[in-house]
């Protein structure tokens, strides 16, 4: 990005940031107040502690290949929030050394609500008895090394479209592993997935915000950032997922099939995602802006009816991959 248009970004995030103390208290929880995951989940210092374990996989037990599969996945994708903090730390306008008290105190405290999600589903599938813990604990470290790049450069703009997307993206798969687990006959991990799709729909709204504030101020290039991130396609964050002697990558593929497979998270479900943020940002209706972001505007706008019709010739691989990470 040059120099002139970083400025300009600066400017923006300074400008969004001087209500930072009122979008913290808004959109994240107070540390003492907020759930935590042994809130749900056996207690190693009670003496009903083995009978609550036995209780939980039996639960677990009949939970279907592909469910466990995605909810590994999930939990993996959590797992590697250091990869994602330290990214946002580097994004223009978040400076940690010289104002720490701005955006980079909502990076490590946006993080930190974060964290919780895999700190809960990690010890829940050690306790379930159906995980090989030693290959997805693996996967969770080759994530974390692997590191991502989902297009956004040091963008601010194009992180917070990435992070409303993603946000919403998560509260979907969330969500359905929460009925899902429920339809299986299993409350407790519905109850699990639900507190934490919660949380990522209240993330979700954090993000929609800071994209809705910078429109304010610089619709032109908001527009264009969009325009360049749908074209690209917005990636998951553990696009790079790869077990033990397989391909960076591969084990992402398999996973998003058994996610299709399932019903968990769609190529429907991106475009419906799409379409809820041209409503919410009300990107039809955008006037004053250059004539780059007025076609930019123009493409957006008839994206959905486009991966609409590419969706209806994509076919889900029926045949089941193995994973390494399921006894």
């Amino acid at each position: 990005m040059d120099t002139a248009l970083s400025a300009e970004r600066l400017e923006v995030m300074q400008h969004v940031g001087k209500d930072l103390d009122g979008l913290i208290s808004e959109y994240l929880k107070p540390i003492d107040e907020n759930w935590q995951p042994t809130d749900f989940l056996p207690d190693f210092s009670k003496e009903n502690f083995a009978t609550e374990v036995k209780l939980l996989q039996e639960s677990c037990r009949d939970l279907p290949y592909d469910y466990i599969a995605v909810l590994i996945g999930d939990t993996i994708t959590e797992e590697a929030l250091p990869t994602y903090e330290s990214w946002l730390m580097d994004v223009i306008g978040v400076d940690q050394v010289d104002n720490p008290s701005g955006w980079s105190r909502w990076v490590r405290a946006w993080t930190a609500e974060e964290n919780r999600h895999g700190d809960l589903l990690n010890k829940y599938l050690y306790l379930s008895g159906r995980v090989n813990m030693r290959a997805m604990e693996v996967s969770t470290q080759y994530l974390i090394a692997d590191g991502f790049d989902i297009g956004t450069d040091r963008d601010p703009y194009r992180n917070f479209i990435y992070t409303s997307f993603q946000e919403l993206a998560t509260n979907v798969s969330h969500r359905r592993t929460a009925t899902l687990a429920k339809k299986f006959g299993n409350p407790h991990l519905s109850k699990i997935c639900g507190v934490i799709a919660s949380d990522e729909m209240r993330h979700a709204k954090a993000y929609k915000e800071f994209v809705r504030r910078i429109l304010l101020v610089d619709p032109s290039e908001l527009l264009l950032a969009l325009d360049d991130m749908m074209r690209k396609k917005i990636v998951m964050p553990a696009h790079f997922l790869r077990e033990t002697g397989v391909k960076m990558g591969d084990t992402f593929a398999h996973f998003s099939d058994a996610a299709q497979r399932l019903g968990v998270y769609t190529t429907n479900d991106y475009i419906e995602i799409l379409e809820s943020l041209l409503v919410e940002w009300e990107i039809g209706s955008i006037r004053d802006i250059n004539e780059r972001a007025e076609k930019a505007r123009d493409y957006l706008m008839a994206l959905p009816a486009r991966l609409k019709r590419i969706a209806e010739r994509t076919r889900v691989p029926e045949l089941a991959y193995e994973f390494s990470w399921i006894k």
